[in-house]
């Protein structure tokens, strides 16, 4: 059909698309859709229900899109200040009032939907939430920045055990190897702004640590979650198994030996998230 002879309604106007796809940048798509992902695949393997797993999936896409936006919101003025006109708030394609609206908005809708999954998967949320939106509100500017990624990651697994019909956490060593992942992330995704961070005044865990350290930190993390996933279940060790858990330490040590020949650059950042997807794919296959 020719564009011209469309009904009106057939087209959205091009600003409202430009506006939403700003928004969506807002919410840090690559984090939000592999930990929504990430939640799919561990209900899965967890045996949740089909009505159960939809529901699970879509608040924690909620909640990831809240902390994204509410991130960007934060820093929107420090953003700025560092030149960071990539991000839309801090770029203006985003107004401030809309990306706090909506972050507040899929919040309340995350726990709203996390609620018909029971009490122990709405406490979960929500402590898990709360850490993230405390790390973006100054947490992230102490020694104790990682915390909030140690609580909130460690929790991640019991999200599938407690949606399901008959809700339990997760076993302690899923539990300590979602932690090792999220030690990593922060450890690994915060090297790449140090510069920034300083000058604006953050002084989290890894700019303490500094490049070499955190990076060193983050990949003998995710061995110890890979050593936990390996040893922890009692159905005993399968091919499989082996594999992934090579594949961490693979991964983990090359990252390592980059880091002490030279300082951390991109690559390094990459080995090390690819370190910590491994380690997401052995949870969920064990």
């Amino acid at each position: 059909m020719d564009a011209a002879a469309e009904p009106p309604l057939a087209r959205a106007p091009r600003g409202s698309v430009s506006a939403v796809g700003a928004l969506w940048a807002s919410t840090h798509p690559g984090p939000t859709v592999v930990v929504t992902v990430l939640s799919l695949a561990l209900g899965i393997a967890a045996g949740v229900e089909p009505l159960r797993l939809a529901l699970l999936v879509t608040s924690v896409f909620a909640g990831q899109v809240s902390v994204g936006l509410s991130n960007d919101v934060i820093d929107g003025a420090r953003d700025a200040a560092v030149g960071r006109t990539d991000k839309p708030v801090a770029g203006g394609a985003v107004s401030l009032d809309t990306a706090l609206v909506t972050a507040v908005g899929a919040v309340v809708a995350a726990l709203a939907l996390s609620v018909p999954l029971g009490p122990g998967l709405l406490a979960a949320h929500a402590i898990a939430l709360a850490s993230a939106w405390a790390y973006n509100a100054g947490l992230k500017a102490t020694p104790f920045s990682i915390v909030p990624f140690l609580l909130s990651f460690g929790l991640f697994p019991s999200f599938a055990t407690l949606s399901t019909a008959a809700p339990a956490l997760a076993a302690p060593w899923a539990t300590t190897a979602g932690a090792a992942l999220g030690a990593a992330v922060h450890l690994t995704n915060v090297v790449r702004d140090l510069d920034d961070d300083r000058r604006t005044g953050i002084r989290g865990l890894p700019h303490r640590l500094g490049a070499r350290a955190s990076v060193l930190l983050a990949a003998a993390g995710t061995v110890a979650g890979a050593v936990a996933v390996l040893l922890g279940p009692d159905r005993g060790v399968g091919a499989l198994d082996v594999v992934f858990f090579a594949a961490v330490v693979v991964v983990a040590l090359v990252t390592a030996i980059l880091a002490l020949l030279r300082p951390p650059g991109r690559a390094v950042f990459r080995l090390t998230m690819l370190a910590a997807l491994l380690l997401a794919a052995q949870l969920v296959v064990a």
